[in-house]
């Protein structure tokens, strides 16, 4: 596993451009991967995110998501922010996941969703390819990079779907819809 300060330098920045894949073959995908020169940050880790909001639901209102995300066995904690709109996405370390999300009840917040799945975290060139697997939903491939220069976001979107072009993935596999949503939809 690469140590902690280089696997932070892929999640700078305050602007991510993803895009998600819908997985026909993990299997392939991650053949794929081996034969291309990539670093792993982690494997198979699971991941628990608690989305909380309050009440009203005044963060969903204003298009914003609020995450705690424990990563096991790789012992990361990760306190997320995403919105407003899809290009806007902040996380920062924290040391005691508990206390956040008691914090974030004592403010009032609560827990909208919590959702389980497997994640594998990849490094090629200056982008991160996450894969995700979750129970009943399906299997994924996320290709992002993080930015603080909002005038390179389309630059890196055409660069992202050239690397999935890579993989075999085409606009048809591409998936809108966040793992909330989906999960949500389902009644998860």
């Amino acid at each position: 596993m690469k140590n902690l300060h280089m696997c932070n330098d892929h999640f700078q920045g305050k602007y991510e451009v993803e895009l998600k894949y819908r997985l026909r073959s993990k299997s392939d995908f991650l053949t794929t991967l081996s034969l291309m020169p990539h670093e792993v940050m982690v494997q198979d880790n699971e991941e628990c995110d608690w989305y909380f909001d309050y009440p009203d639901k005044a963060l969903q209102a204003q298009d914003k998501s609020l995450c705690i995300r424990t990563m096991e066995p790789s012992g990361i904690r990760l306190w997320i922010v995403k919105g407003p709109g899809p290009d806007r996405c902040e996380a920062t370390n924290i040391t005691d996941a508990s206390k956040a999300r008691s914090m974030l009840e004592t403010m009032g917040c609560e827990v909208v969703l919590k959702a389980k799945k497997i994640r594998s975290i990849y490094f090629v060139e200056a982008f991160h390819i996450t894969v995700d697997s979750l129970d009943g939903i399906g299997d994924f491939a996320e290709f992002a990079i993080m930015t603080d220069d909002e005038s390179m976001l389309s630059t890196y979107k055409t660069r992202l779907e050239a690397l999935a072009g890579q993989f075999g993935l085409n606009p048809s596999a591409l998936q809108e819809k966040s793992y909330k949503e989906m999960l949500m939809e389902r009644g998860v």
